[in-house]
């Protein structure tokens, strides 16, 4: 197997990873809400993950964070995971898959 096979692996084993993290007060996970921005697989098998929040001022914006971090560090073959919040370009529900927007009652 190639490295770009399992990288596009790892990277499919991150994103369930960081699907069962949820706002706690939207019955979506982040994944699915829009908030990851990106995710990058780093060498030696670092993980940069950029999200942003609905808002500066959710109440979860420390649990949020830590809880992706705590999830995808339980994956084995991870080494570092760095997760970094940015409000640019600012959250909006366009973001959402429509998995999202069915849930919440977008569609």
């Amino acid at each position: 197997m190639n490295s770009k096979n399992e990288e596009l692996q790892l990277k499919e084993e991150i994103i369930r990873a960081i699907k069962t993290v949820h706002d706690p007060e939207i019955p979506v996970d982040v994944y699915e809400l829009g908030l990851i921005y990106d995710i990058q697989i780093l060498p030696i098998n670092n993980v940069h993950i950029l999200i942003t929040l609905t808002s500066p001022a959710c109440p979860a914006a420390e649990s949020i964070p830590k809880d992706i971090k705590d999830k995808v560090e339980m994956i084995k073959e991870i080494n570092d995971v760095e997760v970094e919040i940015t409000f640019d370009p600012p959250y909006t529900a366009d973001l959402m898959s429509e998995e999202a927007k069915l849930e919440l009652g977008f569609m």
